[in-house]
């Protein structure tokens, strides 16, 4: 896997609810999906781009659905942990943008978890399009 943290990022904190883990208490893994798609959520928010109109835009026909994912765990994350995500953007191509996510303890430097997401630009008929000019500038600005 690509380094997830190459460019400029952006970071806010996670803290780890008890739905989040399994039997074990340790975090699920389809958690840090949910974690990294609110990560994606959170960089357009902080990139001026309100996610609500980008992952589903019925006025301009487009769409940003995630067509792949990975995450590597490298600690155990327990229910209560803070952590810190930090989102950057590991490349852009035409039609996507692939993001990268790394977990760290929050205060602390210690990577517990790294992992990437794609999304694709999409029309109304599902095919892929170019990426919507002001989202592709916008994350430019952290490659």
């Amino acid at each position: 896997m690509a380094n997830a943290g190459c460019g400029k990022s952006f970071e806010f904190p996670v803290r780890v609810r008890f739905g989040d883990t399994d039997p074990y208490g340790v975090v699920y893994f389809a958690s840090y999906f949910r974690y990294c798609h609110h990560g994606i959520e959170e960089f357009l928010r902080h990139a001026g781009l309100p996610p609500e109109e980008y992952f589903r835009n019925r006025q301009e026909g487009f769409g940003l659905p995630v067509v792949g994912a990975s995450c590597d765990f490298l600690k155990p994350v327990k229910y209560g942990d803070e952590l810190r995500l930090a989102v950057s953007v590991v490349k852009i191509k035409e039609k996507a943008v692939t993001f990268g996510f790394n977990f760290y303890y929050l205060n602390s430097e210690q990577l517990v978890a790294r992992g990437e997401a794609t999304i694709v630009a999409i029309d109304r008929t599902w095919k892929a399009r170019a990426l919507p000019e002001r989202l592709k500038d916008a994350v430019a600005a952290y490659v």
